[in-house]
């Protein structure tokens, strides 16, 4: 009964925090839960094997794969998805949070993943090129780009606010 404890502990710690940084990448708060939970679904499985293994970064992994793989297949038109309604009861979010997620669904999906990784999730350029599977020169030049075009854009909102004001 000490594993399932264990993992309990592990998904109420690291729950949040990945569906957080999914939600950023997909832009759909009910994907990013969804391969989330289904990562942890698959944690779960293999949590003997996992629990002293770095597990969040295997969930982290399998949840961005599986994200991946559904935008892939909705893109080639292989499944449907329906999204839900709003209640009219939710706070909108803040203005400037909705510019961050703007600019960043500008950025190229690797792009957007290495900044989600680095700077949201707190990982180090290693661990990132790591989960990403690419070198890490790669994820630093990624970066700086990403970090050039999120300025352009987000100092053009900053342009449009000071004008509202």
């Amino acid at each position: 009964m000490t594993g399932h404890r264990d993992f309990a502990e592990f998904y109420g710690a690291v729950f949040h925090r990945l569906a957080t940084s999914l939600y950023v990448h997909t832009r759909d708060l009910a994907e990013a839960q969804d391969v989330v939970q289904e990562a942890m679904v698959r944690a779960l499985a293999h949590w003997p094997r996992i629990r002293d293994d770095q597990p969040e970064a295997w969930v982290r992994r399998t949840a961005w794969n599986l994200a991946t793989s559904r935008w892939r297949r909705l893109r080639r038109g292989f499944e449907l998805v329906t999204r839900g309604r709003i209640e009219e009861t939710t706070a909108g979010p803040e203005p400037d949070r909705v510019a961050i997620v703007a600019a960043l669904a500008l950025l190229p999906e690797r792009q957007r993943q290495a900044v989600i990784l680095h700077y949201l999730e707190d990982l180090p350029v290693s661990q990132v090129a790591e989960i990403i599977g690419v070198a890490e020169g790669t994820v630093k030049s990624w970066l700086h780009r990403a970090r050039t075009t999120l300025a352009e854009q987000l100092s053009g909102y900053r342009a449009e606010e000071a004008d509202r004001v």
